[in-house]
């Protein structure tokens, strides 16, 4: 008698991303908006900045996380809304009932985007494409938004293919079409590549995952870390993830753009005080939950250059409340210079999860 291999089920993940949604919310409610070029942001006159814009305002430049002032010099008819983010929650809630209607496996990444698990899902046939199509369907009727969805035999290709026929689009990637449609896929497609590695990969004359393949675990290791690992994987549509319905914090964190610049240490540090109070009302609300195991500070200048400042936690120290302050005087010491934005934050370990670490303290008593 031989013994067989259980065949693994096939998985099919659903990728759903809302097309512009927060500007896509305000259009459905103020129709007089249609064709304009609209975005979602802070006010120009107040170092704002755009959350989200429709297609209108893109062909423009214009692009999320772009100050408000830069998106109005690109597109000088630019309609700026103010966020409603009680609105675009609730919208989130409705297409989530929509999603748990044909499976429990639900992994919300934002208000507007999520990984769907349908491998096990009877419905349309247990078809992850008639499936993608009916959950559009029905957000258009619900909601009263377009969404794009990519269906895909993994979270990362599910993710690209979502992005492939943007607005209103769904394509899909079946198993046996994985292999050459990576093969010509080109790295900056690749989660994780920014411009850094962009530029290290295309000085290597890397363009595509299958110039990508030519290399060998080691090599990409020996280049980019750990990331390597992840790179050879992706240049071969690898992808083991599962969709996590639980997913936890890795880390909280509290940041303020402000109106004017802050131009002495002095004022930075009062600032500090002002953020680690809020930073720690949040964690106050989980810290039975989570672990402190890093601390970390942003400061952007009023030049638009950022410096970050990250240490590890050491439990002897008397006050955390001084040690942010430290890092955020070394921060404010690389740029010397007036401060436009301030954030300070720690990394979580999740003490719920199997072989937690032993909670640590994140301010002392």
């Amino acid at each position: 008698m031989t013994d067989k291999k259980a065949v693994k089920p096939q998985r099919k993940i659903i990728h759903i991303d809302f097309d512009a949604f927060f500007a896509a919310i305000e259009m459905r409610d103020n129709p007089s908006l249609l064709s304009r070029p609209v975005a979602v942001g802070g006010s120009p006159w107040r170092r704002g900045v755009i959350a989200t814009c429709n297609y209108e305002a893109r062909s423009f430049g214009v692009r999320s996380a772009m100050a408000s002032a830069h998106a109005v010099r690109l597109c000088p008819d630019l309609h700026i809304i103010p966020p409603r983010f009680e609105v675009y929650k609730e919208a989130s809630r409705q297409a989530h009932a929509i999603f748990n209607g044909y499976t429990d496996s639900v992994e919300p990444l934002s208000l507007d985007e999520a990984y769907l698990d349908v491998s096990a899902t009877k419905q349309c046939a247990g078809s992850a494409t008639l499936i993608a199509r009916s959950i559009k369907k029905q957000i258009q009727a619900v909601v009263g938004i377009t969404a794009s969805a990519g269906v895909a035999p993994n979270k990362f290709l599910a993710k690209i293919a979502s992005e492939w026929q943007k607005p209103d689009g769904l394509f899909v990637i079946n198993p046996d079409q994985v292999n050459d449609f990576v093969f010509e896929l080109p790295v900056t497609r690749l989660h994780g590549v920014g411009k850094v590695t962009a530029k290290k990969l295309r000085q290597k004359g890397i363009k595509t995952c299958g110039a990508l393949r030519q290399y060998s675990r080691l090599e990409l290791t020996h280049w980019f870390g750990s990331f390597g690992q992840r790179l050879w994987e992706m240049a071969r549509g690898e992808d083991s993830r599962p969709v996590e319905s639980n997913r936890r914090r890795k880390s909280l964190s509290v940041e303020h753009t402000y109106t004017e610049d802050i131009a002495s240490i002095g004022e930075l540090l009062k600032k500090t005080t002002q953020l680690l109070d809020d930073l720690r009302v949040r964690f106050d609300e989980i810290k039975t939950e989570y672990a402190i195991t890093k601390r970390f500070v942003k400061v952007k200048f009023n030049n638009f250059t950022q410096t970050t400042l990250e240490e590890s936690l050491d439990q002897k120290e008397p006050q955390l409340d001084a040690h942010f302050k430290a890092m955020v005087s070394k921060a404010w010491d690389r740029g010397q210079r007036p401060v436009r934005l301030l954030g300070i934050g720690v990394r979580l370990v999740d003490l719920c999860a199997p072989g937690a670490l032993k909670q640590l303290e994140l301010f002392k008593k």
